[in-house]
């Protein structure tokens, strides 16, 4: 998932949102409709905030042209600048580069602090790997991802009553031996649990095991697990005693969707950490697809302090402090505490060059999905909002859903959205082919006649859905690179950051870490003082 699991490209169930604190709080946002400019000429995109209908163009995403008129939901983060009457702060406090989730925690914290600071995406959007398109009436995330209630800092940081969240099954259906086989949360679903217990998705013990390691994982501290000895999640199961035909047929595609790792390669701690967050808490959606989450976010964000559609060519360097940056379109703005680049990791290798130090290294290939999305006019089987695991072994189908069970407003009425996960790019493969061989699979799953009546809506191939996180990994470094100049947690493959809620927790600690906030309140006693 890109997990936020998966949160895409991140759990959301694909990728994750979380570690840290655990207090929680409910805050309120307004939003504003001059918090952002666009900064690159683009006349074939116009938006608007409020309750006025508008349009968008959007092309070329992850391999993909698409051109559709799409409608802005009320209340999303938009704009209609373009780059002739966009005014550029020409200095500020912080220069953070990428709104993305990671970009916007540390803006947020920023903000929080009274650092004045600007925020640049290349992007027409905000969220990074974590937005949603409407296509034909349906909401299509970029990528497989769901949100994990649990996280704690999304707990911080987010309005969860305005998300308007909606939960998927605790639970999942697994595709074995020509059938599908229930797997149950007992303490959710009693009656499902005690029926799953002889199922051919492990053994007895298997299921009993489970209970015990949630038990654990939920009682253990997020210090203690990242304190753990590290190896991979595939020995972690092999060491509590999972049988291999319960790796096989559930851990292995559950959290292979989750890591985009079928080999269960990934380091352990994150294992124990999604099994805390899972034990804790829900499987979720926002009403309005996982866009909503960065777009709370963004909206919370002062005016004039975000801009898109405005690349950074490359960092200014006086001396050895990089005291700012220069935009693609030829504009400067200098930075008077701090750069903080907060992208993926190729464009943060771009950005950074021979300044990238040996522990932020971009060296482990990362990890990669394809989604597919179909719709169809007919119901599927079922209703429940619950995940479908391959756990056959064969097949390029890892695990998919119909978001429209777990949010009907994901299509529009008597409408199904299916939602296909796969892992890796399969680059050898065209759009066409893979649309083939998926038809192909899942129609073994649920009868050529339902399969036949699908109409393929989209795909999105994401090459970087999360960084490698294969041990060992280095979990919370110190961000600084040099004077003047940080990383946030996604950039590199050492950082715990596979979800959503990891790469906001880490970019708290790590604005502290800028000394940005420190530097601003020493200056401003003084200006007092001096007054």
């Amino acid at each position: 998932m890109i997990p936020l699991a998966v949160a895409v490209a991140g759990p959301s169930y694909g990728s994750l949102t979380a570690v840290g604190s655990t207090r929680s709080s409910r805050r309120s946002f307004t939003f504003n409709n001059s918090f952002y400019h666009h900064g690159r000429e683009r006349t074939d995109f116009h938006l608007g905030f409020g309750k006025k209908p508008h349009t968008s163009r959007w092309q070329g995403f992850a391999g993909i042209n698409v051109k559709p008129r799409a409608k802005v939901s009320e209340g999303e983060v938009s704009s209609s600048s373009s780059v002739s009457n966009v005014e550029y702060p020409e200095d500020t406090g912080v220069i953070v580069i990428g709104a993305g989730l990671a970009g916007l925690a540390a803006a947020k914290h920023l903000a929080r602090e009274g650092v004045p600071f600007t925020l640049l995406e290349a992007s027409d959007g905000v969220g990074g790997r974590v937005r949603t398109d409407e296509f034909e009436g349906f909401l299509l995330d970029r990528g497989f991802q769901i949100h994990i209630t649990a996280y704690p800092e999304a707990l911080r940081i987010l309005d969860y009553g305005k998300l308007d969240l909606r939960d998927f099954y605790a639970g999942a259906l697994v595709w074995f031996d020509g059938g599908f086989h229930r797997v149950a949360d007992p303490l959710r679903h009693f009656t499902d649990g005690l029926q799953s217990l002889t199922n051919p998705i492990g053994s007895v013990f298997d299921k009993v095991l489970v209970g015990i390691v949630r038990i654990q994982a939920a009682v253990k501290a997020v210090d203690d697990i990242l304190a753990t000895e590290e190896t991979t999640i595939e020995e972690r199961l092999s060491k509590n005693g999972f049988s291999e035909s319960m790796v096989d047929r559930f851990f292995r595609p559950f959290f292979g969707g989750i890591f985009f790792d079928r080999e269960l390669q990934t380091t352990s701690r994150l294992f124990e950490f999604v099994f805390k967050c899972l034990a804790l808490g829900s499987n979720t959606l926002p009403a309005k697809g996982i866009g909503a989450i960065p777009q709370q976010l963004a909206s919370s964000l002062p005016p004039q302090s975000l801009f898109l559609s405005s690349r950074v060519a490359g960092l200014v360097e006086q001396g050895r402090v990089i005291s700012g940056v220069k935009l693609e379109n030829g504009r400067q703005i200098r930075a008077k505490y701090a750069v903080i680049i907060a992208v993926e990791g190729p464009e943060a290798a771009r950005l950074l060059k021979d300044r990238l130090p040996p522990t932020l290294s971009v060296t482990k290939p990362p990890r990669s999905t394809v989604c597919l999305y179909f719709s169809s006019d007919k119901a599927p089987f079922t209703r429940d909002p619950i995940l479908l695991l391959n756990g056959s072994k064969t097949g390029i189908v890892n695990n998919m859903f119909f978001p429209t069970n777990v949010v009907p407003s994901y299509g529009p009425v008597g409408k199904t959205l299916i939602s296909v996960s796969l892992i890796g790019t399969h680059d050898e493969k065209s759009d066409a082919d893979l649309e083939a061989i998926v038809r192909d699979e899942l129609s073994e799953w649920f009868g050529r006649s339902f399969v036949e009546s699908w109409k393929h809506l989209r795909n999105y191939r994401i090459p970087f859905a999360q960084p490698n996180q294969t041990p060992p990994t280095e979990l919370l470094k110190k961000p600084k690179v040099t004077d003047g100049l940080f990383v946030t947690p996604n950039c590199c493959d050492s950082r715990f950051q596979f979800s959503a809620d990891g790469i906001i927790w880490n970019c708290n600690c790590m604005d502290q870490d800028t000394q940005a906030t420190r530097r601003f309140r020493d200056e401003e006693k003084k200006n007092v003082h001096e007054s």
